[in-house]
């Protein structure tokens, strides 16, 4: 998974429409990661495709995306790959020191 894709899941643990998406993962990810409208929505429809988030109109008539089942045990098991990255650095790298 993209580290794009990984924030924009992330961020969808509550419903949230497109600008809420990028305007939550600015902050998350404290203003390194700000995406393009292009990119999230590119990235939504794929992942409406694949079944990780559904879509909804809410009472203003915008699209609010929220994550599925399927999504959440997605952002659990890359969220346990990722930390097992840092481990394995940790433990083979030690930061940096030697």
């Amino acid at each position: 998974m993209t580290e794009t894709a990984f924030y924009i899941l992330l961020s969808l643990t509550e419903p949230r429409h497109g600008y809420g998406i990028i305007k939550h993962v600015e902050m998350i990810s404290g203003g390194r990661i700000v995406l393009g409208s292009g990119t999230v929505y590119g990235t939504l429809t794929k992942m409406q495709k694949d079944g990780i988030i559904i879509v909804f109109a809410d009472e203003h008539r915008k699209k609010v995306y929220e994550v599925t089942e399927t999504g959440r045990a997605l952002l659990t098991e890359e969220t346990n790959r990722i930390a097992e990255l840092h481990r394995n650095a940790e433990k083979y790298w030690g930061g940096g020191e030697e």
